[in-house]
């Protein structure tokens, strides 16, 4: 296995590829955040979330900026009619680019408060959108407008667009942050970063069974993770679960063993699968994207 690799478990030779290698893709941004993959073009869509661009990487055009300035954009995902939907830490909202090319607001709202400043965010098989809702648009200077909380706390919250609807699922946690079912959609995994600026603040993967496909029950924590805390989660086909933290993407087992660590040399924020095959892991990391073939597949749109 290559040294970028590091095995507590044999069951990650079975995830990474012999030889595999990180391979850097782009550089230039001020914070590298919420990549996602389009099969349409073999493109990578990602969020300078602190330079307040949205930028794409391909082969053929390698790096050119989508949005400028982009509101602060966090999370971003595909819906499954294939339009971005994206977390607005600016906006305070979910927005969505519609096929015309056109911007639209969602959701900014929950019980007429506003909502604090979303920043990750998953689409779930039914349409559903499901998301995190911290207060780094309003507390951090490089991530939002700022403005004041109206929300009594972080949640993670469903929201329908079909119909309008949304609720909060999770109210347990301190700050919320990336979020990913599990193959089946039976299982929430969601990241805390309280950590990053609460002192003894968590820094763990909690899990919660879904229920009816509209509500979680029996949250535990799944993994602490060392060093620094985790951000963006992505699950693969065995139900696998990689997350970032502050000197690699970690991955754990569903039983919460931690087979391994890919180890990038700026801190990463997020990742997501890509490619023909869904195999090639992109990670958003400081200022920059780069990718790693692995020998399994992602199960996100």
């Amino acid at each position: 296995m290559p040294e970028a690799i590091e095995i507590y478990d044999d069951r990650l030779r079975a995830i990474v590829r012999p030889g595999a290698s990180l391979q850097k893709l782009a550089k230039g941004a001020v914070h590298s955040e919420g990549p996602v993959y389009f099969h349409e073009d073999d493109s990578v869509v990602w969020s300078d979330a602190h330079g307040n661009r949205l930028l794409r990487w391909s082969p053929t055009d390698n790096v050119t900026v989508l949005r400028d300035p982009s509101d602060y954009q966090s999370g971003n995902y595909r819906d499954l009619e294939g339009r971005l939907v994206a977390c607005s830490s600016g906006l305070r909202a979910i927005i969505r680019r519609e096929h015309d090319g056109e911007w639209k607001v969602l959701v900014d709202r929950y019980d007429n408060k506003r909502l604090n400043s979303p920043n990750d965010l998953v689409v779930k098989s039914d349409g559903t959108i499901w998301f995190t809702d911290p207060p780094y648009g309003i507390t951090e200077p490089n991530q939002g407008y700022g403005g004041e909380q109206e929300q009594p706390g972080s949640y993670v919250y469903r929201f329908d667009p079909a119909t309008g609807e949304i609720y909060p699922l999770v109210t347990d946690m301190v700050r919320p942050n990336g979020l990913a079912f599990s193959p089946d959609e039976s299982m929430l995994y969601v990241s805390d970063t309280a950590a990053f600026n609460i002192p003894g603040g968590p820094h763990h993967i909690r899990v919660y069974e879904v229920v009816g496909n509209r509500y979680v029950k029996n949250g535990r924590v799944f993994a602490v993770i060392e060093p620094g805390q985790p951000d963006g989660l992505r699950v693969d086909k065995h139900g696998n679960v990689f997350t970032s933290s502050q000197d690699s993407v970690q991955i754990y087992a569903p039983d919460g063993t931690r087979l391994g660590k890919i180890f990038v040399p700026e801190t990463s924020a997020n990742l997501t699968f890509g490619g023909k095959e869904s195999d090639r892991l992109f990670i958003t990391a400081g200022h920059s994207l780069y990718v790693i073939d692995l020998n399994t597949r992602g199960v996100q749109l």
